[in-house]
């Protein structure tokens, strides 16, 4: 059961680390349109926003990794 939580865990992580390099570099790019269903004009204006999204979202990514190896 240990094993599986773990995992779980490990996964939010890594999707919080995914979300952090769309957020941060692919925002106003193809790839980031596509994946936030924006456009171009819309990117542009949100970009900071954005980052700071991007920063959130890699703490908890760095919180959660920490409780793995901590426990």
């Amino acid at each position: 059961m240990k094993y599986l939580q773990i995992f779980f865990v490990a996964l939010v992580a890594f999707e919080h680390i995914y979300f952090m390099i769309l957020e941060m570099f692919y925002w106003d790019k193809p790839k980031g349109l596509k994946a936030f269903g924006m456009k171009l004009e819309d990117a542009k204006v949100s970009k900071t926003l954005a980052k700071n999204q991007g920063l959130y979202n890699v703490f908890l990514a760095a919180g959660l990794i920490w409780a793995l190896f901590t426990n």
